[in-house]
């Protein structure tokens, strides 16, 4: 139903806000539950947006850029109440990749191009929400996107394992890295080590325990006390050291039309993640405020955060489901949770600067470590490989792509395999005949218990799969073989189109040529449930309605059953001319 029309009892519908629709149907009685639930968020967003900066090359404050403007941004633009949106482990590593091919790592260049990339990404999610394209967060399967987050999750502990030893960050792709890391072996710094260590179990227990538990913050308290109190910066740990005072301004970057056009499959690349996070993030806490989830609507809110968050100097956003799962778990009432906690990061970035000086550097590897181990989909791996060993074999591509290739590469290669196995799903569709279910009037593929009936010279038959280009061929050919099987004592056709629901060019001159195929034969062709509208319009379209006549579509196999009967009789038993009298 539109929105803004009446509903079936002639009551008006509500119009939805056009912004701030985060915080719409807030009361004074959510105040307690937004601000408990935004010190934890605050809590827990400090050191992951942090760590996330650093896996991509940036400083931590462009961390707390990101958040601030992707939080305030989503706020006025999304719908949803929960959704935490900031820098996110699972799209950093695929753009600090990206951008390293094009510009060197730390370089005003790199930032310049990373703000680029924000605003690009940011432009085609919104345009994403705007133009209503939820389904392509239906591009990736469960298996490709498993296969994705665990190549991601070795990028992220590869290019990390030199902040936790203590060694020189590494560059170049994962066995590159690996192989600097085996080079240097010889110079780890212990203390180090055990800094990042310490902080992954601190982090890890405390997960345990309660997902409420600010696990990171405690740690890189306890990390940064550490380092000070045992003077670690002279036994070479290193620390983050005097962060850049106050805001940035908001601008456009300094790049050129060929850097746009350069970051373009990046972008489109990124976008597409984004938006099958944000979609499977909305859709898990869409019940929790008893609103349906909008998920256009918030493609709309994350695109608007990522714009904001280019035009700040920082990087692409996405939606994080473990944040807002705890804005969710912690009686977040709306979105003023997040507002509340990058009103806290805001304070930080502004006067508590001197307080992350000493943040050991191995320590947010330490984070980041257990962040790669919370994306590993394990019950996803073990479930494919037991039920679905092909789609666990995707999984394993998908994987080892993503870690031997360019990690751009291996994302669309991803993409590509998930889009294949859909297309593969559907090729290997079959025209199949149905039975009538005995004592009913449902026609369902035999299943032996009880036998099925048949009618004599009736053959029903449905395809198990929509309709389109990438299955007509097959369509047709098994159709006509079906027909001259039953050759002989073979006189009516009746297709069950149910999971017809679209009819394109291709298909429609599948089914013409088997509805020719039966005239040539001298059966009669019919179609019953052709369920939707698209499909009927799509009949009309081609011309198949005008070759069958309007007496050849029925609700119900039973129906053209039934007028099948009706005609057989009449042809049997013709009525005779009405008599004449003369008065």
């Amino acid at each position: 139903m539109l929105e803004g029309t009446g509903d079936r009892v002639g009551k008006p519908m509500a119009r939805p806000a056009l912004f701030l629709r985060g915080l719409q149907g807030w009361s004074g009685r959510d105040l307690s539950g937004d601000l408990f639930a935004g010190l934890t968020l605050a809590a827990i967003a400090i050191p992951e947006q942090m760590a996330t900066a650093r896996l991509g090359d940036f400083s931590p404050e462009v961390g707390f850029f990101a958040f601030i403007a992707a939080v305030f941004a989503f706020a006025v633009f999304g719908a949803s109440r929960h959704l935490s949106v900031g820098a996110d482990s699972t799209i950093t590593p695929i753009l600090a990749g990206g951008l390293a091919l094009i510009a060197t790592s730390g370089s005003p260049h790199y930032v310049a191009m990373a703000a680029l990339l924000a605003l690009m990404v940011g432009a085609i999610v919104l345009a994403g929400g705007l133009l209503r394209l939820g389904w392509i967060a239906d591009l990736l399967s469960v298996p490709v996107m498993a296969g994705f987050l665990a190549g991601i999750a070795i990028h992220i502990l590869v290019s990390q394992l030199p902040e936790l030893l203590g060694l020189p960050s590494g560059s170049g792709n994962v066995f590159q890295r690996l192989a600097a890391v085996r080079a240097d072996l010889g110079q780890v710094n212990f203390w180090s080590l055990a800094l990042g260590v310490g902080v992954f179990a601190i982090v890890t227990g405390c997960e345990r325990i309660s997902p409420r538990i600010p696990g990171a913050l405690i740690a890189l308290a306890v990390a940064t006390l550490a380092v000070t109190a045992l003077g670690l910066t002279g036994r070479g740990v290193a620390v983050q050291g005097n962060l850049p005072a106050g805001l940035p301004g908001l601008g456009l970057p300094q790049v050129t039309f060929d850097d746009m056009r350069t970051l373009v499959p990046l972008a489109l690349l990124v976008a597409i993640i984004v938006m099958v996070q944000t979609a499977a993030t909305t859709r898990s806490f869409a019940g929790e405020s008893g609103t349906p989830p909008d998920v256009n609507r918030d493609f709309v809110g994350v695109g608007a955060a990522s714009l904001l968050s280019g035009l700040a100097g920082a990087f692409p956003v996405n939606s994080s489901p473990p944040r807002t799962a705890i804005v969710s778990e912690t009686g977040g009432r709306s979105q003023l949770t997040c507002l509340f906690a990058a009103a806290i990061v805001l304070l930080l970035v502004l006067f508590g600067k001197s307080l992350l000086a000493s943040v050991p550097q191995a320590a947010l590897a330490g984070i980041l470590f257990f962040v790669a181990m919370r994306i590993l989909r394990w019950q996803t791996f073990f479930g494919t490989l037991r039920q679905a060993p092909l789609e666990f074999a995707l999984i394993m591509i998908t994987a080892i792509a993503i870690v031997a290739l360019p990690i751009e590469v291996g994302v669309a290669i991803g993409i590509g395999l998930s889009l294949l196995h859909g297309l593969w799903g559907m090729t290997q569709a079959a025209a199949i005949e149905f039975e009538k279910v005995p004592g009913t009037s449902i026609w369902w593929p035999p299943s032996g218990d009880p036998r099925g009936e048949r009618v004599p010279g009736v053959l029903v038959v449905a395809f198990q799969a929509p309709l389109s280009f990438v299955n007509a061929a097959g369509f047709g050919q098994e159709f006509r073989a079906m027909i001259d099987a039953s050759t002989g004592t073979l006189k009516h056709v009746v297709f069950e189109a149910s999971s017809v629901i679209d009819i394109d060019f291709t298909a429609a001159q599948a089914l013409r040529g088997v509805i020719e195929h039966c005239r040539n034969a001298g059966i009669s062709f019919r179609i019953a449930r052709l369920e939707t509208v698209r499909a009927q319009k799509a009949l009309e379209r081609f011309g198949i309605v005008e070759m069958l006549g309007p007496n050849a579509i029925f609700r119900s196999v039973d129906n053209a059953i039934t007028a099948i009967a009706t005609s057989e009789t009449t042809r049997r038993d013709p009525m005779p001319p009405a008599s004449t009298s003369k008065g």
